[in-house]
């Protein structure tokens, strides 16, 4: 295993020197480091000089390039838009659902409405209470309609006519 470490160079000394130097030390290091292998650890000092390189452009890699960021961006919008409408139909799906559920409670109440609505108009609870409060049933003629037409056999109980002048 290869030992990692910085190396600081003096600025006046020359570099091969200064990489034997740091061979050489870490040589007598290694003793130290791993019991009974001596495993020989150097440091080659390469120069690359990529100054002179410059990239040339290329118009076919650029086209390449273009089309591909067009195709990337085409798909990329399909896919959205698909799930886009997913999500949208997944959030009315729940919206229907929760509507039908308000539709069940109000029907439901509807029918308990009604079943009170019946309960509470029916004629004989009607009559005990009205004999609870002290009332009677209507003597014959004394219930008198405003709508209705008089006929001219049944009796007339008062009729007020103004007199002619």
């Amino acid at each position: 295993m290869a030992a990692c470490a910085t190396i600081d160079f003096e600025p006046g000394r020359n570099w091969s020197t200064q990489v034997a130097e740091r061979n050489a030390e870490l040589m007598a290091q290694q003793p130290q480091r791993r019991r009974r292998v001596r495993t020989p650890e150097f440091y080659f000092a390469r120069h690359f000089d990529n100054s002179r390189l410059v990239k040339a452009p290329d118009p076919a890699r650029v086209r390449e390039m273009r089309l591909f960021s067009a195709a990337i961006t085409v798909l990329f919008s399909l896919v959205m838009i698909y799930g886009l409408q997913h999500f949208y139909a997944i959030e009315s799906s729940y919206r229907v659902e929760s509507e039908k559920q308000v539709l069940d409670q109000l029907r439901e109440e509807n029918r308990q409405l009604r079943l009170s609505q019946a309960e509470l108009t029916q004629p004989g609870r009607i009559d005990m209470m009205a004999r609870q409060l002290g009332l009677a049933a209507p003597q014959p003629g004394q219930v008198v309609h405003p709508n209705a037409r008089a006929d001219s056999g049944t009796p007339v109980i008062a009729q007020v006519t103004p007199p002619a002048q």
